[in-house]
């Protein structure tokens, strides 16, 4: 049998792909970054064909670094970014339209005109997602009425939807030549279309969007022991390998990081900053702004909820600090600059640059810096930048505590700003609970992987994969209790002074 699993890991800003061997170990990674394309402001866009043209390139990379071919893959897995909308012609493989990103706030009107007369919860009971822009449902509504050479198609039969993982997967099973065009559900939870308790789609909400169900792709389990078909042989990967797991990337980051039990969180640290917690099979709903949404399902079982926070900025503040003002010249030079400091000086930023997600669901929010006085320098503000991802995630933890009735005793972490010290700790700090950092920080497209190898029997089950997951580094509470609510209740005033900016 082949010895290895492969993962892609369709991320916000980049494509990578991971190979991992039975011990959850790294062999081989390649990666590489695609636009971000800014057309107008609060537009966020990607060009998918470059995205697919990237994902042969990585794919091929690291087989190569690996000294691998396609064949020692026993199966490959897809994890992506989520709500990533883009819609194509099933006959050439070309986009209507650049894929509209996550962050994209075009659809704001279509938000407010769908939520006019029953509230931003007119779906929440079937969806367990308020209306906003940040979900795919109102992205394909608005390419449909915007373009009517898409919603020509559309109506005829002839275009497909899809979230990024769909794409790829279409692409590497044959394309327009007979790619399988599928979702997991843990992605067709974020549409905004699918019902939490049928996983179908909800012909009422297809229907009140004016969207043709005819366009959206089949859902499956994360983890599919049937596949759904293989690479092509003249591919990427020179082999026909089963594609049998896809998980979105926070909740592939959730299997990755072994949180199988009710009552077990993790918070990923990436462009966006994202909090899941296991509520096992039922679906929590929630009263505190946080979103009900699928966790991962295996096979034909009864499929895994859980409640999610979600922060729009959080690794993207960084990438702005050092583009957008020039302070540092590459993302880890943060840490440096923040540490020439002692606290923030007073200064807290507040990074609402498309409104603020959860647990306010403030598309009318936009960024500030506040407590500003001339002691402050670039180092407090370098500070005040961090803080304010350590100070999102209390927001969505103390909303978690009340909607779940569960008391958060720990917090196991992942993503790209993990390696950064003074955010590790700040953020034990700032929650009063122990952060736990694992060995393999890859958790997002080890998630992908484990779906794709339970599916084959490369692994025998959650058992095994527990025995993988192995501690890095644990970072304490050491910050004054009385001193962390008084930072806490002025990080909650700051948060005050973003809202209604926008009219």
């Amino acid at each position: 049998m082949a010895e290895y699993v492969g993962a892609l890991d369709q991320g916000t800003t980049s494509n990578r792909f991971v190979i991992f061997d039975h011990g959850g170990r790294i062999i081989g990674v390649d990666q590489k970054e695609h636009e971000q394309i800014f057309p107008q402001p609060g537009w966020v866009e990607h060009n998918p064909l470059e995205i697919w043209r990237n994902t042969r390139d990585v794919i091929r990379g690291a087989l190569g670094k690996a000294n691998l071919t396609g064949s020692d893959l026993a199966a490959v897995g897809i994890t992506n970014q989520r709500e990533t909308t883009v819609i194509w012609d099933k006959n050439t493989g070309k986009p209507f339209t650049n894929a509209i990103v996550w962050q994209c706030t075009r659809t704001d009107q279509i938000c407010k005109e769908l939520g006019r007369e029953q509230g931003q919860n007119r779906f929440r009971d079937k969806t367990g997602l308020p209306i906003a822009t940040y979900f795919s449902g109102p992205k394909i509504k608005w390419i449909l009425d915007n373009l009517a050479q898409a919603r020509t198609a559309a109506d005829k039969g002839e275009a497909l939807f899809g979230t990024m993982e769909t794409w790829i997967i279409w692409w590497l099973t044959g394309g327009p030549g007979g790619g399988t065009h599928v979702t997991d559900v843990t992605n067709a939870s974020r549409t905004m279309l699918m019902d939490l308790n049928t996983l179908d789609w909800d012909g009422e909400i297809l229907q009140i969007l004016g969207i043709p169900r005819q366009i959206l792709p089949r859902i499956v389990p994360s983890s599919d022991s049937k596949t759904w078909g293989v690479t092509l042989k003249d591919g990427p990967l020179n082999a026909g390998i089963p594609i049998c797991g896809a998980l979105g990337d926070q909740q592939a980051a959730l299997v990755g990081q072994t949180c199988f039990d009710q009552g077990e969180a993790k918070n990923t640290y990436g462009t966006g900053c994202f909090l899941l917690l296991n509520t096992g099979h039922l679906p929590v709903p929630s009263r505190q702004g946080l979103l009900t949404t699928l966790g991962y399902q295996i096979n034909d079982q009864t499929p895994v909820y859980c409640l999610e926070g979600s922060i729009a900025i959080s690794g993207a503040l960084v990438q702005w600090v050092r583009d957008s003002l020039g302070l540092i010249a590459s993302a880890p030079e943060i840490e440096d600059l923040a540490k020439t400091v002692e606290d923030n000086g007073g200064a807290y930023f507040v990074p609402a640059f498309s409104g603020l997600f959860a647990p306010y669901w403030r598309s009318d929010a936009r960024g500030v810096i506040v407590g500003l006085t001339r002691y402050v320098n670039k180092g407090h503000i370098a500070r005040a930048v961090l803080e304010a991802t350590a100070y999102q995630t209390r927001d969505i933890v103390e909303a978690m505590n009340k909607d779940s009735g569960v008391e958060l005793t720990s917090l196991k972490v992942d993503g790209g700003m993990v390696g950064n010290e003074l955010l590790m700790q700040f953020q034990s700090d700032i929650l009063g609970v122990p952060v736990i950092r694992p060995k393999v920080s890859e958790t997002t497209a080890l998630g992908a992987a484990y779906a794709a190898g339970l599916a084959v029997g490369f692994w025998s089950g959650r058992k095994e994969l527990r025995q993988n997951w192995a501690k890095d580094k644990t970072w304490h509470p050491a910050m004054d209790p009385a001193l962390r609510e008084i930072y806490y209740q002025q990080w909650k005033k700051a948060v005050s002074r973003t809202f209604n900016w926008v009219d």
